[in-house]
């Protein structure tokens, strides 16, 4: 008997384990949202993740569509897995990109993009 609850416990600690290995940091949501058009320029952008987060190793990168760099300021950590980037400027309209990559508590190194378009 002792023996198959040694056996059970190692099993449930295995699956704990297995669970921390996807524990990886992805994107969840933003604002502007993933692939939505919006009326005006955003002030800045917010990013929220899946897991936290660590900001010192984490970033946004904004560019047009056809990668040109826009100025913003650097990726501020806020609550909740959030990053905030304030844009130096109003955005005219267009389609934009948004890069990032974070490393999570876990240390696992994450990255993706996606676009908002600025209605005309």
């Amino acid at each position: 008997m002792k023996r198959i609850f040694s056996l059970i416990a190692v099993g449930v600690a295995l699956m704990l384990l297995d669970g921390q290995a996807f524990a990886h940091a992805f994107l969840d949501h933003a604002v502007p949202g993933v692939g939505t058009t919006v009326a005006g320029s955003p002030v800045e952008l917010e990013l929220t993740f899946t897991e936290d987060i660590v900001p010192a190793f984490s970033g946004v990168h904004v560019a047009t569509e056809g990668g040109a760099a826009i100025a913003a300021g650097k990726a501020v950590p806020g609550p909740a897995n959030t990053l905030h980037v304030r844009l130096a400027h109003a955005l005219k309209p267009g389609t934009y990109v948004v890069t990032w990559h974070v490393v999570s508590v876990d240390t696992h190194h994450t990255q993706g993009s996606y676009k908002f378009t600025i209605a005309p």
